[in-house]
């Protein structure tokens, strides 16, 4: 990337300037830096949020971008259209960090931030690197408003504040450095953190993240966490979660909590978990998820591959793809018939799943046990079981880890070592009809 002699660029200053292609079309315009916190540097540079057309604004990678100048800032032309989230860890020079009042290290007092500059350093990244400030001057507060103080540049170092408090900079910082953790392993080291940690935590996490993170947490935790949050934050992560997941932990809150979360969430979501909460916890309705892979019976082999492959659909849910007669969502048509991933794997791309479906398959009913769960399971070997209603109607699936999360008791997150007995979880008492208490 070349950029201007200096290597630096103000971020207020770049504010509107044009984007163009490598054959010199505008395409879209600067509104904003992404920066990332670093734990032991100062904040790197992601990327831009720029505005295209209709005013849409998207996220444009700095490693996109190959030249940064005054007026003009060139890509690769590459963009992607969809509109820009803020990710756990990442400030917006502009939206975050402008206007922020920071602290002069040398003990001449506090200043506001007018503008940043970010150079270029030798691993070739961008990153902040002085401000340009203005000194608030001393007294009460309408003469800091009616006064002007003067304006000096320094150094990011030079200054405490800029991002925050010392406990929101630290759960940015720790937000950041965990952005590439799986969230089986955030969980665990959430639950060794306090409580006060975890919620400053959970605020920097996105609501997808936090809601994976949660369903890895043991009950009380997750209770803990989902009642700390901000009703509609806390509203905002259920929407995210697995259905039954989310119904799990409605059932551990106060009736009163868990309405009133009920109805701030997406009508949609809010309608599944609903339904699920109408069954008993240890039944196949209890358990079951009421989002598996469903489609029609016209619906191709490369279709029904192209499902199972999509990143957020669970292992268990993608071994088997349901047809059905329409509509297409829970509770559905008639089930007709289910197809295993590996069935798909061996037809032809255009060949109609109507065609290769498994018409003898094993179902459940809502009210089946758990007994008779993973009695069925074991039996057929099965990761995935449909679960109907007296009709034939999908009304969704329960796959081994809903069964698991059951059979397991209540704080396995929490032990630290398997018995040392067999290492084999008994399950002759649940198979043998055994209610649990």
């Amino acid at each position: 990337m070349s950029s201007n002699p200096h290597q630096r660029f103000y971020a207020a200053r770049l504010a509107g300037t044009t984007v163009f292609d490598p054959l010199g079309d505008a395409v879209a315009k600067i509104r904003d830096v992404v920066v990332v916190p670093q734990p032991r540097t100062s904040a790197r540079a992601v990327g831009f949020v720029v505005e295209v057309g209709g005013k849409r604004r998207v996220f444009l990678p700095i490693t996109r971008v190959t030249s940064i100048n005054p007026g003009q800032v060139i890509s690769t032309g590459l963009l992607n259209v969809r509109r820009f989230e803020k990710r756990a860890g990442e400030l917006l020079v502009i939206g975050d960090l402008l206007d922020r009042v920071v602290t002069l290290n040398d003990g001449s007092g506090e200043a506001t931030v007018e503008d940043i500059a970010l150079d270029r350093n030798r691993q070739r990244e961008w990153e902040l690197s002085r401000l340009h400030v203005r000194r608030l001057r001393k007294g009460g507060s309408l003469s800091r408003l009616m006064s002007r103080g003067e304006t000096l540049t320094v150094g990011v170092s030079e200054v405490t504040g800029l991002y925050g408090t010392q406990a929101e900079q630290s759960a940015a910082l720790l937000a950041a450095s965990y952005q590439d953790l799986n969230p089986a392993d955030l969980a665990e080291i959430m639950q060794e953190l306090d409580a006060k940690r975890r919620i400053e935590l959970a605020g920097e996490l996105a609501d997808e993240r936090l809601a994976d993170v949660l369903e890895e947490l043991p009950e009380d935790t997750r209770v803990e966490m989902i009642t700390g949050l901000e009703a509609k934050r806390a509203a905002d992560v259920l929407d995210e979660m697995d259905p039954d997941d989310a119904a799990d932990l409605m059932q551990e809150l106060p009736d009163a909590v868990a309405e009133s979360l009920l109805d701030l969430m997406e009508p949609e979501e809010a309608e599944d978990v609903r339904r699920l909460l109408a069954y008993d916890v240890y039944t196949a309705g209890g358990m079951m998820t009421t989002e598996p892979l469903i489609v029609a019976p016209e619906t191709s082999v490369a279709h029904c591959l192209a499902m199972i492959s999509r990143e957020e659909v669970h292992a268990a849910l993608a071994s088997t793809v349901h047809v059905c007669r329409a509509p297409l969502e829970t509770p559905t048509g008639r089930l007709l018939g289910i197809v295993h991933f590996q069935l798909l794997l061996r037809e032809r791309p255009d060949r109609s799943v109507g065609e290769i479906l498994d018409q003898d398959k094993v179902v459940l009913s809502p009210s089946s046990p758990l007994s008779q769960v993973t009695r069925e399971m074991a039996t057929y070997n099965l990761v995935s079981i449909p679960v109907v209603d007296e009709d034939g109607h999908l009304l969704g699936a329960v796959t081994v880890d809903d069964v698991l999360d059951h059979v397991l008791p209540d704080d396995w997150r929490e032990q630290d070592e398997a018995p040392v007995t067999t290492g084999q979880i008994d399950l002759s008492e649940i198979a043998r009809g055994t209610e649990r208490t």
